[in-house]
């Protein structure tokens, strides 16, 4: 008769360096018994595979859970705070408890779980790479809706992320309420229109 298996969390976040929109965060505790093969970091994925993993991540995982930080959280505690406050929240959301969580990058967020931070574990680790592609599919699904209410912006094209087409619609239509007043392009263009 098998033992209880060790359960491995992988997190990770998407969404940390655009002007706009939540950052994301999601748990994944794989199925050794139900391998996904291709996994890896979801940015030297096609958006075709991403979303046809993310799928098989859902069928096939053990747990898995998405959670976020507002826009407005980001402003207020910064954007590494709410990082780790959408990691946690991904993690104490999963169904069924971790005995260790693998984190994406230098650190953890505080958990009630032993924890380790791996740099570049979204390209090393399968738990956390398929954390990678559940938070960045499911912001990028966030984003094409937020294109529909706000379609000046080009949310869709490109997620939030700070282009040149981005920081033009900026200037031409002005700072949305999903936009982060922080982040430096934002302020600028805040800043111009107060003195302006």
């Amino acid at each position: 008769m098998r033992g209880t298996p060790y359960l491995i969390c992988g997190v990770d976040e998407a969404g940390r360096g655009p002007l706009a929109g939540p950052v994301c965060a999601a748990a994944v505790i794989l199925d050794p018994d139900k391998p996904i093969g291709g996994l890896k970091d979801s940015k030297r994925l096609s958006a075709g595979n991403r979303l046809r993993l993310a799928d098989e991540i859902r069928a096939k995982a053990i747990a898995w859970a998405v959670a976020w930080a507002t826009v407005e959280e980001i402003d207020e505690i910064n954007i590494l705070q709410a990082s780790l406050l959408a990691m946690r929240r991904s993690v104490m959301d999963l169904a069924v408890a971790p005995n260790e969580v693998w984190v994406d990058g230098n650190r953890c967020p505080e958990l009630p779980y032993p924890s380790r931070a791996i740099v570049k574990g979204d390209a090393l680790e399968p738990a956390i790479s398929a954390a990678s592609i559940r938070a960045k599919t499911a912001r990028d699904k966030t984003m094409v809706e937020l294109a529909r209410y706000y379609p000046e912006y080009g949310f869709d094209r490109h997620s939030g992320y700070p282009t040149a087409d981005h920081i033009e619609a900026l200037r031409l239509h002005g700072v949305t309420s999903v936009h982060r007043r922080t982040f430096g392009p934002v302020r600028r263009i805040l800043d111009e229109q107060h003195t302006g």
